[in-house]
């Protein structure tokens, strides 16, 4: 249990820095660029625990399977991630961080749509706090700029397809295991990421994209821009970020219980404004903490369910062991 907690720990800290070491670097690499190299680096570190989960489970792949993990990939690393580096290039590190935060919100609507979960009257409550905590932050009364907009809008459109990514996966799991699903997923997504990129550099449809105003899809370098001054940065986000800090997550499952390990999300919001503020200097606005304390209520209050569930299973256990 000690080392489970460790785990949390250690994945806190990695995904509460993952926004600002991007925001750090995101004007040395394209951002499709940056979310190629990242994931493909993040898969080949969870590759070693993703195939160990597999012999494990004595699970062999099929055809199929690899099928269901271009589609995984498709939605985590081509959609939702290419529009969360969008993001962080139009808006503070800090907000971002917030903001994608909220994607369980949306896991709970794609789940009850695609999967016939049930939903609690706690989960609506949850639901209506956590998107008033959004709008909160959002402050569409006092929005600064166009850029602030488009960052915010690409946020949670990528907190969106996330949580959609997450509702697909859970079909195959609980077969799979966490860490294979997740490493596979990113090992596909970056295979898909580079067959983009290489599109991206026939010409016409490089000028296309520029044409349309989206430059960052126009003639993408896989290379370019890795130096001594960026290449630390490119293993941090890479290696200890998506590649350790999801190991230390899933490994932080195992060690506890998936409702502990997500503690992970519930610290986040906090820290990473706190770190962003100290390393970055995003400033924490008043707007922000109240969206905070909002999201992180809705996102306890969406437990509840579960709480109550357990402690069913506790007393009729206790009942039935005085059974004669």
């Amino acid at each position: 249990m000690k080392k489970g907690y460790l785990y949390i720990v250690l994945s806190t800290v990695l995904f509460s820095t993952m926004e600002i070491v991007l925001k750090m670097f995101s004007n040395a690499f394209n951002p499709v660029q940056l979310t190629f190299l990242r994931f493909l680096i993040g898969s080949f570190i969870l590759m070693p625990f993703a195939i160990r989960g597999l012999r494990n489970r004595n699970v062999h792949l099929k055809a199929e399977d690899f099928s269901f993990f271009a589609i995984t990939g498709f939605l985590c690393v081509m959609v939702s991630m290419v529009l969360y580096q969008m993001a962080i290039v139009y808006s503070p590190a800090s907000v971002v961080a917030v903001l994608f935060s909220c994607n369980p919100v949306f896991v709970v609507l794609f789940a009850y749509f695609i999967l016939h979960e049930k939903i609690y009257k706690y989960t609506i409550v949850s639901l209506i706090v956590s998107v008033i905590g959004i709008i909160v932050i959002i402050n569409p009364w006092h929005m600064s700029g166009a850029n602030s907009m488009l960052g915010m809008t690409l946020t949670i459109l990528s907190a969106i397809v996330f949580a959609l990514y997450n509702v697909v996966g859970r079909k195959y799991s609980e077969r799979f295991g966490g860490i294979a699903l997740t490493c596979f997923s990113f090992l596909f997504g970056s295979m898909e990421m580079i067959l983009l990129i290489f599109i991206t550099r026939i010409n016409a449809v490089s000028v296309f994209f520029t044409q349309i105003g989206l430059k960052s899809f126009a003639s993408v370098p896989i290379l370019q821009g890795i130096n001594g001054y960026t290449l630390p940065g490119l293993i941090y986000v890479g290696i200890f970020v998506t590649g350790l800090g999801y190991t230390f997550y899933f490994l932080a499952m195992e060690e506890t219980s998936a409702a502990t390990a997500s503690l992970v999300f519930f610290i986040k919001p906090v820290l990473a404004p706190i770190l962003a503020l100290i390393i970055l200097h995003d400033v924490i606005t008043v707007n922000m903490s109240i969206g905070i304390i909002l999201i992180i209520t809705g996102s306890l209050i969406s437990f509840i369910p579960g709480f109550k569930l357990k402690k069913k299973a506790v007393l009729k256990e206790d009942v039935e062991s005085f059974r004669p």
